[in-house]
């Protein structure tokens, strides 16, 4: 090597590591993902074993036998999922889960449904954990049952606020209640398989839900409490969605934050199962078994109400999974322009604002329709989120065709045995669920796509119209003519001028003239008049009658007449609007809107370009 090469190399600047990016600190470590994007999967504990044990009871005491095979079976899906959605963060570091899959394998209508899917389920989840953890609280305090919308609706905007901050402020933020709630359940598992027998009877003098002339148990039942069960995985995509939102390096740290949650989910649902078949549990009204397991545990005490505190809060919580997953996904679609562009910027903190503030409006109009009440809410749940569980899946078939990389026919044989498990609950949840409320979401699902495909249609109409893509000819000069409104002469107006004559080639000052009836603004005409030959600024200054007063429209005719004066002809007319930016927000009230009001009608009654001057008030 030449000294003269080495010296070049050593001058030159070397790239900042994307580790030391001052960014980095906003986003997750593996721990902080496993507290921001995992709330929804871990709190689904709490209803997804009572969700199977509730179609089993409809067969009586020998269908509760089958809690723990459905269960397994559902772990199974767990793990294939789990390693599924590893695969997903490796193949797709971009995020976008489902949508990133199928976008590259499976076409572009197929990840249209995927994204829709996948936005449907991220509402939903808000609402239901919402409404899951206000209706825990109103069962404590019955008192509170009234006002169940406003406080579900002060926890979204809770929950909305701390998003806003950051994801990685709100993992900080939902950290302990995340360990908290993990730790008790694990604690009720553990310390239930060493009791011979329940401590507690929570479930005295509370009616049975179990049927007593029933004892077959048939496939279409154990199929049903599958799929009812399968609710306890949703949110186990959040993670294959949020990778971007991670430390990097992101993949590795994403990966280890998903097989870390499949474990969790899966040992959680698997130890309460156990429990259910060893204390011979059986669902009972107004009493949830995740309280009947704990008490059976721990008795009525202390341990006890820790629990449910703990899974309420959770509950309440795990609406922030939607918002870790969902801004990420819309930036993508924004990126793919399938949505307003808007979605993809990023503001401080490593935030998209927009589609955080996008999920928090979507789920308070939910939340206010549904009255606050979960019950009318869950039928709706999983079933998108299965939607784009069947959809990455095979995608992930056909990545593996393609890929041939060693080992590709088990990862896909895995892949495509997680696909049918998907498909086939997917089809057992609409069909058993479809007057309960299943049809809006089948309904919703074809109008997400068409809305994406309208504003993907808007764009290209934009983006022809603006010869994007074509380069452009070579620049041409142009006769162009300012025209600056005035009112009477101040620092405002001066500045205002200074930057017209920068502008264009020539420029107008004009004002209207009132009407002879209003002495009062003809005085203040004249006035103006004497000021502007006094003054001297090289700048004419027109005066346009008006018969009423009016301000805007005789200045719109006044530049719809110059496209052609005489001789002069001008290419283009700029409009400048000089108004005055407040000094503070409170005092924005004591300044007119003039300006506002020149810009909007000038926008709309003609062609000319508006440019609006603001000068700066300093104290």
């Amino acid at each position: 090597m030449s000294a003269t090469t080495a010296a070049t190399e050593e001058s030159a600047p070397h790239p900042i590591p994307e580790a030391a990016d001052p960014a980095e600190k906003h986003r997750l470590s593996a721990l902080g993902g496993l507290a921001a994007l995992s709330l929804d999967a871990m709190a689904s504990v709490a209803y997804g074993p009572e969700a199977i044990v509730l179609v089993l009871a409809t067969a009586g005491a020998h269908g509760l036998g089958f809690t723990l095979p459905v269960t397994l079976a559902i772990a199974a899906l767990l793990a294939v999922l789990t390693f599924s959605y590893r695969q997903v963060i490796a193949a797709f570091p971009d995020g976008g889960g489902s949508y990133a899959v199928a976008k590259a394998h499976l076409g572009h209508r197929t990840a249209l449904v995927a994204a829709a899917s996948l936005v449907v389920d991220y509402v939903l989840n808000v609402a239901v954990s919402v409404t899951a953890g206000v209706a825990a609280l109103t069962s404590a305090f019955p008192a509170l049952y009234d006002q169940r919308v406003w406080i579900c609706l002060a926890v979204l905007g809770l929950v909305t606020a701390i998003n806003l901050r950051g994801i990685a402020e709100s993992a900080r933020a939902f950290m302990i209640p995340t360990v908290v709630f993990v730790a008790s359940v694990l604690g009720v598992v553990v310390v239930g398989l060493f009791r011979a027998h329940p401590v507690g009877q929570l479930a005295a003098g509370h009616a049975s839900v179990v049927a007593s002339n029933a004892t077959s148990v048939g496939v279409l039942l154990l199929l049903r409490a599958f799929a009812s069960g399968c609710s306890a995985l949703t949110g186990v995509e959040a993670i294959a969605n949020a990778v971007p939102s991670f430390r990097v390096p992101r993949v590795k740290r994403a990966q280890h934050t998903e097989i870390a949650l499949g474990g969790l989910l899966g040992v959680m649902l698997i130890g309460l199962a156990v429990l259910i078949g060893r204390f011979h549990l059986q669902p009972v009204e107004g009493v949830t078994v995740l309280a009947q397991l704990t008490d059976a545990s721990f008795g009525h005490g202390f341990l006890f109400y820790l629990v449910q505190f703990a899974t309420m809060l959770l509950l309440a919580l795990a609406a922030n999974t939607s918002f870790g997953g969902l801004p990420v996904l819309l930036r993508l679609l924004a990126r793919d322009h399938h949505l307003p562009h808007v979605f993809a910027l990023r503001a401080d903190h490593q935030v998209y604002r927009h589609g955080v503030l996008a999920l928090a409006g979507a789920s308070a109009v939910l939340l206010v329709a549904s009255g606050g009440d979960v019950n009318s809410l869950v039928p709706l749940f999983a079933i998108g989120v299965f939607v784009g569980f069947t959809i990455a899946q095979v995608g992930m078939v056909r990545h593996w065709w393609l890929a041939r990389c060693a080992g590709w026919r088990g990862k896909a044989l895995m892949n495509g045995f997680g696909a049918l498990l998907t498909a086939a609950a997917t089809v057992v949840e609409t069909l058993t669920k479809f007057t309960e409320g299943a049809w809006l979401v089948v309904t919703l699902l074809p109008l997400l796509v068409l809305l994406f495909t309208a504003v993907r249609r808007g764009y290209a109409r934009i983006g022809a119209k603006l010869e994007l893509g074509v380069v452009p000819a070579a620049p041409e000069p142009r006769h162009s003519l300012v025209v600056v409104p005035v009112g009477a002469l101040s620092r405002l107006t001066r500045e205002a001028l200074s930057a017209a004559v920068s502008l264009g080639d020539e420029v107008v000052a004009v004002t209207v003239v009132p009407g002879e009836a209003d002495a009062e603004e003809r005085t203040a005409a004249e006035a103006l008049r004497r000021d502007w030959e006094l003054w001297r600024p090289g700048v004419p200054l027109v005066e346009i009658p008006s018969a009423r007063r009016e301000l805007a429209r005789p200045l719109v005719r006044y530049v719809r007449d110059l496209g052609a004066q005489g001789d002069h002809r001008y290419d283009r007319v700029t409009v400048l609007v000089p108004e005055v930016e407040p000094e503070h927000w409170w005092t924005w009230p004591l300044h007119n809107q003039r300006g506002a009001l020149i810009s909007r009608a000038v926008r709309r009654g003609t062609d000319a370009t508006v440019c609006r001057l603001r000068l700066r008030l300093h104290g």
